[in-house]
């Protein structure tokens, strides 16, 4: 379509705007007559059948659709501009839609004469671009919805950092399972919700990961939850890298609790099998068991043996308790390697034992009660912080040989039932390795048994205070022939006596205990010199069955002025050790003569020495200073140093520590007793 009038009030010539790279279209007057169109614009409006002119076109499409505004161009003269509208409204628009930006000015044809010039272009190809680009980020936006939503309900803890490794964004799972507000973990806040234990590995696994990066970190920590505790927990993360550089780090923390315990169960009981399946002595069964313990499960771990003194009437009587195996995690000090103990009927130990039920036992940092564990590790856990207690007992073939006690200190969590329950399966799948070892230990555990039958207990006396201890040979199973004994006589003096029949079998202990007993007897018998005591009974012995030959020390405490004089006599054994209060200390070497059942008959003397107020008398067996190949001498200078050494601790004390600081073979049973003389003279009658 040309132009019918083809120039403007400005004499130019409206064929000009024909090469124009858009679409024209000029109208005149009111009713806006179409005056001219370019070529641009009629190849975007013709019909592409030829069924309908550009004039007809132009009538539908721009007198309807534009009609208002062409009038108010026109009217006021007023530009208007049209964005990426479409070619028809939605109601009438055809398919496939088309969208075109207009500009509608006025133009003068002369004066009072208007018209408008509209210039159109089609941006229907940008209008489409532009259509795709908006879904494509609505379809992201969907999705990006939809995994915050399962991030939000998903078990797995999701977090982001910097390049640097320091949380970054908020993460909503880590505030409902930690309990941590975001001002709290933000950065490397999240490290105080971590177990103190697993903290340092933690970070120096995590700058490995950020200083040297790597496709994908991994760890395993323990997490402190809002429900209290610590459970394990999985990490995962990804770098997240652009032009080749780190720009943040995404990853994920997963519960595995439940996974995680499973395998440790698994991995301690292969772990048990596999210690005792190659050993065969039933001390390094322990210790290796103990091992597996600590610090896996507790901080530490003691097994101790038992000797039942009840005869099967489980009722009051004690047990006889020895330690045989310990193991402690680092940093923590070992405790007294071995020790003896008797507890009563009423010990929570003994009713642990008694009833073969797991006993648990928990108690303020430090704070143990009594009752809970033998009285020698008790100060042991108040030193190291203890909070808790599991008292198990080992049953095999139908006994309780043994009991362990697995304890926390510390932050450490006590013991709960889940790894009381896994202990206890530790051991009963170690049954058939511990009943064959335990086999060795039987005829130890009966001798026992009888020789502290036979082992009474020293009187308490106003003035002297007597204490003796008893410790068998750990490594042999025969019954030994050591013993002590202390009575008062109808007189009222006290008489003590250790003695020391050859051999370590049951012959042996039963000679030792008719010796005892004919002891007993004959000091009861009359008031005599511990000599002629002695001596009658090495007589009496010719009435025994069978060859016996034993060492004996016997001894009188007797009055004298304002304090006390030792009356003794020494058959072929160690030589009594007296310390005086200030440390010094000096054998009794006097009254010796040789053993007993060598010379029926014979004299043997009787030595008399005055006791110093607040000094020690020492009696003990010849396990305590005999080594192989070393002269007995040497034993008894080590013995005297170590006695004058601890003069000044209370009696019990002064036993205890003389047996656990002197070495020993451990191939004998060592038997002592000593005796504490009042600090003061003795007050008398005529005083």
């Amino acid at each position: 379509m040309g132009a019918d009038e083809g120039r403007g009030d400005s004499g130019l010539s409206l064929e000009m705007l024909d090469p124009a790279p858009v679409g024209v279209v000029v109208t005149r007057g009111p009713d806006h007559r179409l005056v001219y169109t370019n070529a641009l614009f009629r190849s975007l409006f013709r019909d592409p059948e030829g069924r309908v002119s550009v004039e007809e076109s132009f009538a539908r499409f721009v007198r309807r659709y534009y009609r208002p505004r062409m009038d108010h161009v026109h009217a006021t003269g007023e530009p208007i501009m049209i964005l990426a509208e479409p070619e028809l409204p939605s109601s009438e628009r055809p398919e496939p839609e088309r969208f075109f930006t207009a500009s509608l000015s006025r133009i003068s044809f002369g004066p009072g004469d208007h018209g408008v010039l509209a210039m159109v272009i089609d941006v229907t190809d940008q209008v489409g671009a532009a259509h795709r680009i908006a879904a494509v980020a609505e379809e992201r936006r969907r999705l990006l919805r939809r995994l915050a939503s399962l991030m939000e309900i998903s078990a797995p803890i999701i977090w982001v950092t910097s390049r640097d490794g320091f949380v970054s964004e908020r993460s909503r799972n880590w505030e409902r399972v930690t309990g941590q507000t975001w001002e709290e973990y933000r950065g490397q806040g999240w490290l105080r919700a971590v177990h103190p234990d697993d903290r340092r590995a933690t970070i120096k696994s995590w700058e490995r990961a950020v200083n040297d990066v790597s496709r994908t970190w991994e760890h395993v920590y323990r997490l402190r939850t809002v429900y209290g505790g610590y459970r394990h927990f999985q990490l995962r993360a990804v770098p997240i890298c652009e032009d080749g550089q780190v720009v943040e780090w995404v990853g994920s923390s997963t519960d595995i609790e439940d996974q995680w315990r499973e395998q440790r169960a698994q991995r301690l009981l292969d772990r048990a099998a596999e210690a005792t399946g190659q050993l065969r002595s039933l001390e390094e069964m322990l210790d290796a068991l103990a091992g597996v313990i600590v610090p896996e499960m507790a901080d530490g771990c003691s097994v101790y043996l038992v000797t039942d003194l009840s005869d099967g009437r489980q009722g009051e009587e004690p047990l006889i308790v020895r330690r045989l195996a310990t193991a402690v995690r680092e940093g923590l000090e070992p405790p007294v390697p071995y020790f003896e103990e008797r507890l009563t009927g009423r010990h929570a130990f003994v009713r642990a034992v008694r009833r073969r039920r797991p006993v648990r036992r928990t108690f303020p940092a430090g704070s143990p009660p009594p009752g809970v564990v033998p009285d020698a590790a008790r100060s042991w856990l108040a030193d190291n912080g203890g909070n808790g207690a599991l008292i198990l007992p080992v049953v095999v073939d139908g006994t309780v040989p043994a009991v362990v006690v697995a304890v926390t200190c510390g932050d450490r969590p006590p013991i709960g039932e889940e790894d009381a329950r896994l202990l206890d399966l530790m051991f009963d799948h170690t049954h058939d390795a511990l009943s064959r070892a335990i086999r060795f230990q039987r005829t130890q555990q009966v001798a026992l048994a009888l020789q502290y039958s036979l082992l009474a207990e020293p009187p308490r006396l106003p003035d002297l205070r007597i204490v003796a201890r008893y410790r068998a040979s750990p490594a042999a199973a025969e019954i030994g022939g050591d013993w002590y004994d202390s009575f008062v006589l109808p007189d009222g003096i006290p008489v003590l006596v250790i003695g020391d029949v050859a051999g370590h079998d049951l012959n042996a202990a039963v000679s030792m205990s008719q010796l005892r007993n004919m002891l007993r007897a004959l000091a009861m018998d009359r008031r005599e010199p511990p000599g002629d005591v002695l001596a009658r009974l090495d007589t009496a012995m010719e009435s025994l069955a069978g060859e016996i030959t034993a060492t004996c020390v016997c001894a009188r405490v007797e009055p004298a002025g304002d304090g006390y004089r030792l009356d003794y006599a020494v058959a072929g054994h160690p030589p009594p050790l007296l310390v005086e209060p200030g440390g010094q200390g000096r054998f009794l070497e006097e009254a010796v003569s040789p053993l007993l059942g060598l010379t029926p008959g014979g004299h043997r003397p009787s030595g008399k020495e005055p006791l110093p107020p607040g000094g020690t008398l020492l009696l003990y067996t010849d396990g305590l200073v005999e080594q192989p190949g070393e002269h007995l001498d040497r034993g008894l200078e080590r013995l005297r140093l170590a006695a004058e050494r601890l003069a000044a601790r209370p009696v019990d004390s002064f036993c205890d520590a003389l047996l656990d600081d002197l070495p020993t073979t451990g191939l004998d049973d060592i038997a002592v007793m000593a005796l504490r003389l009042p600090p003061r003279p003795r007050r008398t009658r005529t005083s």
